[in-house]
Parts: C-alpha cells; sequence; structure tokens
C-alpha cells in the first residue's frame, strides 16, 4: 500500500509504520546518556548543572561512553554543582576526568569547567534556572566555556522534558537518526508519534541510532517483523561527528 506525500513538506505522513519504528527504538534505548551518567533530570539547580557538564563532555571528539564514564566520575568525586566544580583545584578535575577515561581533553577540559562554573556563579548564583528566564537561553548558553552550538543543542533536547517551552527540540544529530529509521525528519511529527513525556528519550534513542548502525537496523528489523529483540551492544561513537 503506497502512502500519498505531504504536499507541504514533501515527506510522507506519519502512520503505523512510523509508530512501530519508534516503538522498537524505545525498547532498545530504555537508559539516555543522562540516566547512564546517573543524572536524575528535574528543574532543581543540581541536575540541570549535571546536565550541562554532561553536554560539555559529549560535545567534545570522544566516544559518547567515555564522555558519560567521565561525568560520573566527575560526580562520584563530588563536583555536583558549580560551587563545588569552582572549589576543586584543577587538578582534581583532571584526575577525575582521567579516572573515567576523558584523558585524551582532560587538561583543557578541566580549565573549562572551572571557568564555567565559575561564570554561573558569578551571573545565575549557580542556578540555571536563571539562564532560563533570559531573553535567548540558546544564545546564554553559549557563552559557558565548553558550551559550543553541539553542546548547546545536547543540553536543551535532553532539558525539553522539565523545560518544555523548548519541546520539540530534535536536533541535527537526532535528525540523522530519524532519516537513518525512515522516519519524518520534522521536529513536528516526530512528537506526534510520542508522548511529551517521551520526547527526551525519543531524542535520545534517535541520537544512539545515527551513531550505531548495527542498532538502527536492528530497530528497522524488529519494527518490520513486530518482535522485540534485546538491546544493541554496538560501537558508541561522538555525538559530534558530523
Amino acid at each position: 500500500m503506497t502512502t500519498k506525500t505531504d504536499r507541504t513538506s514533501g515527506e510522507k505522513p506519519t502512520g503505523a509504520a512510523d509508530e512501530a519504528v519508534v516503538r522498537a527504538l524505545l525498547d532498545r534505548q530504555r537508559s539516555t546518556y543522562p540516566a547512564q551518567a546517573g543524572i536524575r533530570l528535574r528543574n532543581t539547580p543540581a541536575p540541570l548543572y549535571q546536565m550541562l557538564v554532561l553536554a560539555i563532555l559529549l560535545s567534545a571528539r570522544i566516544r559518547a561512553d567515555i564522555a558519560v564514564a567521565a561525568a560520573r566520575a566527575l560526580f562520584d568525586a563530588g563536583l555536583r554543582n558549580p560551587r563545588s566544580m569552582a572549589d576543586a583545584s584543577w587538578q582534581e578535575r583532571v584526575d577525575a576526568l582521567g579516572e573515567g577515561g576523558y584523558r585524551r581533553y582532560d587538561e583543557r577540559t578541566s580549565t573549562m569547567l572551572g571557568k564555567g562554573a565559575e561564570l554561573l556563579l558569578e551571573r545565575y548564583d549557580g542556578d540555571l534556572r536563571r539562564l532560563r528566564e533570559e531573553p535567548d537561553p540558546k544564545k546564554a548558553l553559549l557563552d559557558i566555556p565548553g558550551i559550543g552550538p553541539t553542546g548547546a543543542d545536547i543540553f536543551l533536547r535532553d532539558v525539553q522534558g522539565v523545560w518544555p517551552e523548548f519541546a520539540p527540540y530534535i536536533d541535527r544529530k537526532a535528525l540523522d537518526g530519524a532519516r537513518r529509521l525512515g522516519l519524518p525528519a520534522s521536529p513536528e511529527k516526530l512528537s506526534g508519534l510520542v508522548a511529551r513525556r517521551e520526547m527526551p528519550r525519543l531524542a535520545d534513542g534517535l541520537v544512539h541510532a545515527a551513531l550505531d548502525k548495527p542498532l538502527a537496523d536492528e530497530v528497522l528489523a524488529a519494527a518490520g517483523a513486530g518482535v522485540t529483540e534485546p538491546p544493541s551492544t554496538g560501537v558508541h561513537r561522538c555525538l559530534s561527528d558530523s
């Protein structure tokens, strides 16, 4: 059965096949990058800051699983908020990053984390909810050392569940995953395939699909067969890959 193309966007409308692909994807990606890093995202200062740290680490040209491990190591070392990050010595931050395997950029990243924490304390009293009140929060994010366009996308993609004014937030990397899975390359259409609370998990899953072709192939095969299979254990590439 053929599906008519949407005349305004040039894309086919969403339907049962797209819903099956999304279900298969979410079955395989039960844990988001923030959850893997031990972050329980809420609209409170500490988890928002931890998400910012993770976004900085993920936006470097380094494997995503190493970035997640480095974030966990920083948090395990007690560096969970801007004050503790700023008060830590440069070497303490380097050591924590190294503990997580984040050695390629550890020295530069230690410096950026320290400067970024100081900026947040000075400008927002360490509370990113105050940044949310800026006229252009995404632009304000770019003032933070270590946060470029990719880092801002990662942060907003994951906080859209607690900052709903940014939803649906589907960045370029997530759209790459949607295209790989044959899903609509439209944030609005993708948002119609899941409940609002599932948008961060969908966006995160699409990024996994963009970075992990075996996972995408599993999802498409399962969606076509209408079966559920174990999660993929594919390679975790870096989120900054083009």
